[in-house]
């Protein structure tokens, strides 16, 4: 299944996107929109989580369907098995953007998992990882596919719809502050820490050809309440 429906959020970064997107939009999206080109005037079409959609997060062909897009030059089944990310959240701007959300709300949970997938979908996996590294600059022999996997196959989806397919597409972190039920950060530095962190682990040179379409905004659940 790649529509999944959760319930309504109670608390942490699903919660507060959940908030962020269907009652409070105007702060996310000023944050998101400042980072864009050619934002003046734009608007965000939200696709999810929607509460008319009952919360639904969308995952493989679905969210391509969903964001209504079309793939010209290669299939997601080619690059990636199924079973690939569960989007928190799904968006489009007034001229055509996609964006791409991954929300978080406390630290540690940028420290993802590594891969569970099968042996014969872990190798169409690494082969995708191993080519989203050779565009970046990244060695080799860096690990892509084990702590912070999550953030990982994130950009190679985003590698993905820009680089293969040339789709307008926007990879959006939305870093909350201020989550003390989560105990997470009290100020935007202590993301820039642990995502500078993140990023050399990962071998990812400070500016490479994606850069421009990473968006890390930092979003103060005090004026979601």
């Amino acid at each position: 299944m790649t529509k999944v429906i959760p319930k309504p959020a109670l608390r942490g970064s699903q919660k507060w996107l959940q908030v962020a997107i269907n009652e409070k939009s105007s702060f996310l999206n000023t944050l998101i929109l400042k980072q864009l080109p050619k934002s003046n005037d734009q608007t965000i079409m939200w696709l999810s989580p929607i509460k008319s959609d009952e919360y639904a997060e969308y995952r493989d062909a679905d969210f391509l369907e969903r964001l209504n897009i079309e793939l010209p030059n290669r299939s997601l089944v080619s690059f990636w098995p199924r079973h690939g990310p569960q989007w928190d959240g799904l968006g489009k701007t007034q001229d055509g953007a996609v964006l791409l959300i991954e929300a978080k709300a406390h630290i540690p949970e940028i420290r993802s998992p590594a891969t569970q997938a099968s042996e014969k979908s872990q190798e169409l996996i690494q082969e995708s990882l191993k080519e989203v590294k050779s565009f970046l600059g990244v060695q080799s022999k860096v690990d892509w596919s084990g702590t912070y996997y999550q953030y990982t196959n994130r950009i190679a989806h985003l590698y993905f719809l820009r680089e293969i397919n040339k789709l307008p597409a926007y990879l959006v972190f939305v870093n909350f502050i201020n989550d003390k039920e989560m105990n997470g950060p009290t100020h935007e530095d202590e993301w820039h820490t642990a995502i500078h962190d993140l990023e050399a682990h990962l071998g990812l040179p400070a500016q490479h050809k994606l850069s421009q379409y990473i968006l890390h905004v930092y979003l103060d659940i005090s004026l979601l309440q």
